[in-house]
């Protein structure tokens, strides 16, 4: 793991990319980064709009290499 990896979990960003790009580990990371952050209804969304969440979460990872988007 990187020091200071703004990831999932504090992950480097090629551990973070390989994770979102496994639809099932993107969606299950990202309502645990959501529950996290105090993002409940967020996390909810990300339940069941998880495609839309899937690629959201996706692109942010590679553009960012952090989420920023909708955490």
């Amino acid at each position: 793991m990187a020091k200071g990896g703004s990831g999932y979990l504090g992950f480097s960003w090629i551990v973070s990319l390989i994770l979102a790009i496994f639809f099932i580990t993107n969606i299950i990371l990202g309502i645990v980064i959501r529950v996290q952050k105090g993002k409940l209804l967020l996390a909810i969304l990300n339940f069941f709009l998880a495609p839309i969440f899937y690629v959201v979460d996706l692109v942010s990872i590679i553009m960012n290499k952090s989420l920023k988007w909708l955490v």
